[in-house]
C-alpha cells in the first residue's frame, strides 16, 4: 500500500465523517426542536423509549447524538435514569442504519439495461447535484437544510467509495490478509474495534471502514464479529465525555451506555463462541460483505437489546450503586419526595409542604451568594463550581414548586390560602433570580482570573464593604421567611436603601479614579456588572420582604408606607444604622 493509497484513505475517512456530520445536522435543522420534544415527552416506558431511541437516532444518524440529548435532559431532571436506559438502548440498535445506506455503496450493473445506471457514482452524482441545486437557489430555510441532507448523503458516499478503492489494491497483499486474520481472536478484535472507534468517535464510520475493508474480499465472519463488538463499546467514549460536570443522574446515564455495550459483548461473545466450539458453526469462515456486515451489526444490536430490555431495573441499580448520590442531592430528592401528590386534596397540608421546601430553596439561595462573594474575595474552583451547581438545583425547585404550587391551586381554596400560593409563587421566582446573579457574579469572578484584572486598593475596600452588607441583607431575608418574623422583614429594606447608595457611590468612585489613570476603562466594565448583580440581589430581598410583611397582617397600603415611601421614623433609624456601619470613610 503506497502513499497514494494510505491519503486516500484518510482521505475518505475525513469524508464519510464530514458528511456525516452534514447530513444529522441538517436533518436535527429539518426536524427542528420536534426530535428533543418527541424524545423528552414519549419516553415514559421500556417500550416507547427503545422505539424513541431507535427513531431518533434512525433520524440523526448517531447514536452518539442521541445518547448525549439524553444526558442533558437526567442532568437537568427533566427525565429519570430508567427513562433514559430504555432510549439508550433503542440508540445502540438505530445506529445500525447507517450500515444499510452504505450498503448502496455496492450497486452497480452492466450492460446497456436500465441496472447499467443503477450504481453508486450515478446515484450519488445525481443526490449531489438535487442537493447543490437546492443549497444555492432556494429561499427557504427548510429547503436549504433539505438540500443539505442530501450533499451531507453525498459526500459520505464519496468518502466511501474513497475508502474502498484505496483498500480494493490490499486484496492482493499477503501482509495486510494476515493481518486481517489475527483479529479472528475475538479478544484482540474487540480491542481493534474499540480503539478504532475511540478514535474517530463514530460507531457509524466504523462500521463503514470494515465494509470497506470488506470489499477486499479478506474479512470473514469470525474477524467481522469481534470487531462489531468492539466498536459497539468504542461508540461510549463520546457520551462519556459529554457526561463530564454533569449532575450525578447524568453520569449514570451516560456510563449505563458502557455497561450495556460491555455486557452485550460478554453475554452475545460468550453465548455465540460457547456454541460454536460445541457445534462448529460452519459460517465462521464466510467471506463478509458490504451487505452481511451491516446485517451482522444489525443482528448484534437487536440482541443486546432484547436480553438486556428486561433488565432495564438491574442496569439502573448497577450504574446507582457506581456513582451513589450525593449529600446534596440526597438532600434535593428528600425535599422533592415532601411534594407528594396526595396531598393535593389537602391544601393546608400541601401548603405546609411547601413551605418546608421553599424554606429549603432559600437556605440554598444564601449559599449560592456566600460562595459567590467568598469566590469573588479569594478565587476558588470549586466554590465556582459550587455556585454553578446551586444554581442549576435551585432551577429544578422553581419548576417543580411551580408545577405543585399551581395544582394547588385547582381546589377550592380560602382567601387567604389563595393569598398564600400567590406569595410562595413570588418568593420561590425572587430565591431563583437571587442564584442567578450569583452565577452572574461567579462569571465576572473567572472573567477577572482569565484577564488578570486587577482593581484598585481603594476599589477593593469599598467593594469589600459592599459585600459585607450584601451577605447580612441576604442572610436577614432568609431568616425572616423562614421564621416568618415581620420585625427582622422590616429591617430588610432599609439595608436595600444603603446598598443602592453603596453601589451609586462606588461607580462615581470608580469613574474618578479612572479620570485620574488609578484604574482602567475596562476593569469597569467588569466592576459595575458586579455592582449591578450585588443590587440586584439586594433588590430581590426587598421584594421577599414585602411579601413577608404583607403575610403578617400588613395591608398592602401599610406596606407600601412603610417599604415604598420610607416616610416612618423605624425606617430613618434603621436606615441612618446601616448608613454608619457600611460606611466607605471606615
Amino acid at each position: 500500500m503506497d502513499a497514494t493509497n494510505i491519503v486516500s484513505l484518510l482521505g475518505g475517512v475525513a469524508m464519510f465523517l464530514f458528511g456525516m456530520s452534514v447530513m444529522g445536522d441538517s436533518l436535527k435543522k429539518v426536524a427542528g426542536s420536534r426530535m428533543e420534544m418527541i424524545l423528552y415527552k414519549l419516553s415514559g416506558n421500556t417500550v416507547k423509549g427503545i422505539l424513541l431511541g431507535t427513531g431518533v437516532t434512525t433520524v440523526i444518524q448517531s447514536s452518539s447524538a442521541t445518547s448525549v440529548m439524553v444526558v442533558g435532559f437526567v442532568n437537568s431532571g427533566m427525565m429519570q435514569v430508567r427513562q433514559a436506559i430504555g432510549v439508550v438502548l433503542g440508540a445502540i440498535l438505530g445506529t445500525s442504519i447507517t450500515g444499510w445506506i452504505l450498503c448502496l455503496n455496492s450497486l452497480g450493473g452492466s450492460g446497456a439495461s436500465v441496472a447499467a445506471y443503477l450504481n453508486t457514482a450515478m446515484l450519488t452524482g445525481l443526490v449531489a447535484l438535487i442537493g447543490i441545486a437546492l443549497w444555492m437557489f432556494s429561499k427557504k430555510s427548510a429547503t436549504k437544510n433539505v438540500g443539505g441532507i442530501m450533499l451531507g448523503f453525498a459526500v459520505l458516499m464519496y468518502g466511501m467509495s474513497m475508502m474502498s478503492g484505496a483498500i480494493t489494491p490490499l486484496r492482493e497483499d499477503e501482509n495486510f490478509v494476515n493481518l486481517l486474520l489475527s483479529f479472528s481472536n475475538p479478544i484482540l478484535g474487540v480491542l481493534v474495534g474499540l480503539l478504532i472507534t475511540a478514535v474517530i468517535q463514530s460507531a457509524s464510520a466504523a462500521v463503514g471502514i470494515l465494509q470497506a475493508l470488506a470489499v477486499t474480499g479478506a474479512v470473514q465472519f469470525d474477524m467481522a464479529f469481534p470487531i462489531l463488538m468492539g466498536i459497539g463499546i468504542g461508540a461510549s467514549v463520546p457520551v462519556m465525555l459529554s457526561a463530564l460536570g454533569a449532575s450525578t443522574n447524568g453520569k449514570r446515564t451516560a456510563f449505563v451506555y458502557l455497561i450495556i455495550d460491555v455486557l452485550g459483548a460478554i453475554i452475545c461473545g460468550t453465548v455465540f463462541y460457547v456454541l460454536n466450539a460445541v457445534i462448529g458453526f460452519g459460517f465462521m469462515q464466510m467471506t463478509m460483505t458490504m451487505v452481511t456486515i451491516a446485517l451482522l451489526n444489525s443482528l448484534y444490536r437487536l440482541a443486546i437489546v432484547i436480553v438486556l430490555a428486561p433488565f432495564i431495573g438491574v442496569l439502573e441499580k448497577i450504574v446507582c450503586m457506581l456513582f451513589p448520590e450525593s449529600e446534596e442531592a440526597a438532600a434535593e430528592q428528600a425535599d422533592m419526595d415532601r411534594l407528594e401528590v396526595r396531598f393535593l386534596e389537602h391544601p393546608t397540608l400541601a401548603l405546609a409542604q411547601s413551605k418546608t421546601v421553599i424554606d429549603s430553596m432559600a437556605q440554598k439561595a444564601l449559599e449560592s451568594v456566600l460562595c459567590a462573594v467568598s469566590a469573588r474575595q479569594v478565587y476558588n474552583k470549586l466554590t465556582l463550581k459550587k455556585v454553578y451547581d446551586l444554581e442549576s438545583v435551585l432551577d429544578r425547585y422553581e419548576d417543580k414548586l411551580g408545577i405543585y404550587l399551581a395544582k394547588i391551586t385547582k381546589n377550592d381554596l380560602t382567601e387567604d390560602q389563595s393569598k398564600e400560593v400567590g406569595k410562595y409563587l413570588r418568593v420561590l421566582s425572587d430565591f431563583e433570580r437571587i442564584s442567578d446573579h450569583a452565577r452572574n457574579i461567579g462569571e465576572a469572578v473567572e472573567e477577572i482570573e482569565a484577564k488578570k484584572i486587577n482593581f484598585s486598593a481603594p476599589g477593593m475596600e469599598e467593594l469589600n464593604v459592599l459585600e459585607r452588607a450584601v451577605r447580612d441583607i441576604t442572610e436577614l431575608t432568609i431568616e425572616a421567611f423562614v421564621e416568618g418574623d415581620t420585625e427582622k422583614a422590616r429591617r430588610i429594606d432599609p439595608l436595600e436603601e444603603v446598598i443602592d447608595d453603596l453601589c451609586d457611590a462606588l461607580k462615581t468612585n470608580h469613574i474618578a479614579r479612572v479620570a485620574r489613570q488609578e484604574c482602567t476603562l475596562e476593569n469597569g466594565f467588569v466592576f459595575n456588572d458586579i455592582l449591578t448583580d450585588y443590587e440586584r440581589i439586594s433588590d430581590h430581598c426587598s421584594n421577599v420582604a414585602v411579601d413577608i410583611l404583607e403575610a403578617g397582617n400588613f395591608g398592602a397600603h401599610q406596606v407600601q408606607d412603610d417599604i415604598g415611601y420610607r416616610q416612618n421614623e423605624e425606617f430613618l433609624q434603621q436606615f441612618s444604622k446601616y448608613k454608619e456601619m457600611y460606611s466607605l470613610a471606615g
